[in-house]
């Protein structure tokens, strides 16, 4: 027996439901909660402010309802225009400024009911979309943050777009919802790739460009790693079953990386893609929600069983995955230069929150940047923004702008906190348990007083808060991370990699800040004293015993050299 939910997408009609009625009804800010799940293929979340839930309850009113709209930008790019038509559109709509997210895009929070259909007309009219951004079905896909490196991670971009408009939803219901299309009448509708019922969870694809993860591609249902061989692009290594998102008290979820199983040509990539996807689409789980993602449904069939369907639905065998070696995940802060002689900044972002803020004006800065700025503008899954493509000459101008505005304080980060990710939790996540982007501010200070007192201010530590076990800002994939378990209180996971290719393990349960202060100083002190030349802090605490090596199951494929 399937789930309801199938049972809605189902009934959809193709993801229409009853949306368009309940964006009409002017007695509640809330749709229904049928509607509530079908919307979110269209790019947006119902939400509540929790943090004044209860005392509205007690005044007799209904939530403090608003939603969050994401918006559909494949690799993260953006031109200096929509950068402008996204800012507007939160001045306009929005209650907190943009955010970036983990997936290389735009979330603006707070845009109530009455005014979500000009909003996602306005991110339409700037050439963007917010389509199949949420829900089950392929999301954004993303790509290495800096594809104008080299003419070859130009192309490897090329196919993420390519990858992104090929899996997109075929159903006119976004026209006619959205943008006032003209409805379908008479005519028989189908989805080629998805179906009545689309996929039976979310499905992300990830495309990395070694020696950089810095979209932690093993953290992908489809991972791609492009193999380049003197400027060419010979294509790309296949992992599946990645995915970070876990439930507390539930041993059959749990986070896991993706397995590498080949190679495929570049002019293969797309029919992969497919083969892939409509094995998932078939033999994914459809009862229980929890074990729908693909991870679950190559460990209950078996890797080499559900590679051999991808084979045979593709019509050839993938060929023996190619030598590759990933060095790290995070970004590069400053200037590069990529190839024909243009230039590229990259800037932090705490936790992708871009506001204007005493001593740091993101949203006026960027508004300035955007206005002069003649390349484009890409963002990072470390919720960070990259000022690509700058000729020699105008790279001045940019520096005062971006000095004027504080939006160079990376030069000033310790590290550690130019290595932190967090998500955005309370209080709009329905999902948040504890605090997460709220908090960052708040324990970063005394992770570094920690650090400093050992001597370890400058040693880089991939940090990721979670204000659930959920995993959107990839907590598992952290050398330290924090999953929330209650108000104040989570779980201190340690011993990930540097580069993304293992997961960290559960080493205090359910503590709160102290606590979790207590348990670090002294892994801190034995790291300053016994620690190797470059070695990462997750890698010595396998080292010397303070963690074992955690199951293979959930260890990436065995990294070729």
């Amino acid at each position: 027996m399937s789930s309801s939910f199938e049972t809605i997408k189902q009934q959809s009609r193709y993801l229409r439901g009853g949306i368009a009625e309940g964006l009409a009804d002017p007695v509640t800010g809330a749709i229904s909660e049928d509607d509530g799940k079908l919307i979110k293929f269209h790019g947006t979340y119902q939400q509540d402010d929790r943090d004044i839930r209860d005392e509205r309850r007690r005044q007799k009113l209904e939530p403090a309802y608003s939603f969050m709209v994401r918006a559909r930008l494949a690799g993260g790019v953006m031109t200096p225009a929509q950068w402008l038509a996204f800012d507007a559109i939160a001045s306009d709509y929005a209650s907190s400024g943009l955010r970036i997210t983990t997936r290389q895009t735009f979330q603006w929070h707070g845009v109530i009911k009455h005014n979500l259909k000009p909003t996602i007309a306005a991110i339409d009219a700037a050439m963007a979309s917010t389509i199949a951004a949420c829900g089950d079905i392929n999301r954004n896909v993303v790509c290495n943050a800096n594809p104008v490196e080299s003419a070859a991670h130009e192309l490897a971009y090329a196919w993420a777009v390519r990858l992104s408009e090929h899996l997109k939803p075929q159903t006119r219901a976004y026209h006619e919802i959205w943008l006032d299309g003209e409805k379908l009448v008479g005519e028989e509708e189908h989805e080629p790739l998805y179906g009545p019922t689309y996929l039976p969870r979310k499905f992300k694809i990830g495309l990395a460009i070694p020696p950089l993860n810095d979209v932690d591609v093993f953290a992908q249902d489809l991972g791609l790693i492009a193999i380049v061989d003197q400027g060419e692009l010979l294509g790309f290594n296949v992992a599946i079953g990645g995915g970070m998102g876990a439930s507390h008290g539930d041993p059959s979820t749990y986070p896991r990386l993706g397995d590498v199983i080949g190679f495929v040509r570049p002019e293969r990539l797309l029919a992969l893609a497919e083969s892939v996807i409509s094995v998932q689409r078939d033999w994914g789980d459809r009862q229980e929600r929890k074990h729908a993602r693909l991870k679950y449904t190559i460990d209950t069939r078996g890797l080499e069983v559900f590679k051999a369907e991808v084979e045979r639905r593709l019509g050839v065998a993938l060929a023996p995955a190619r030598a590759f070696r990933f060095e790290h995940n995070g970004d590069r802060y400053g200037w590069i230069q990529g190839h024909a002689g243009r230039w590229h900044l990259t800037l932090q972002v705490e936790s992708g929150r871009l506001l204007d803020c005493p001593g740091q004006t993101w949203l006026s800065g960027m508004r300035e940047l955007a206005g002069v700025h003649t390349g484009d503008i890409r963002l990072t899954c470390n919720q960070n923004l990259i000022i690509a493509n700058v000729a020699a000459v105008d790279r001045a101008g940019i520096d005062a702008i971006v000095a004027r505005h504080g939006l160079d304080g990376y030069l000033k980060h310790s590290a550690i906190r130019q290595h932190a990710v967090a998500c955005v939790a309370l209080p709009t996540c329905a999902l948040a348990m504890a605090e997460s982007e709220r908090y960052l501010p708040q324990i970063l200070p005394k992770l570094e007083a920690l650090l400093d007192s050992h001597g370890l201010i400058d040693a880089p530590i991939l940090l990721r808060l979670s204000g659930c076990p959920n995993g959107c800002s990839r907590p598992y994939l952290g050398e330290i991370a924090l999953v929330g378990r209650a108000p104040g209180r989570y779980d201190l996971r340690l011993a990930a990699d540097f580069s993304g290719q293992r997961l960290n393990q559960v080493y205090r349960e359910n503590i709160d800040e102290a606590s979790i202060l207590e348990a670090l100083d002294p892994l801190f002190a034995r790291y300053a004293a016994e620690r190797s030349a470059g070695e990462g802090f997750g890698d010595f605490l396998l080292r010397v015993g303070i963690l074992a090596a955690p199951p293979s199951r959930r260890i990436a494929a065995t990294v070729l050299a």
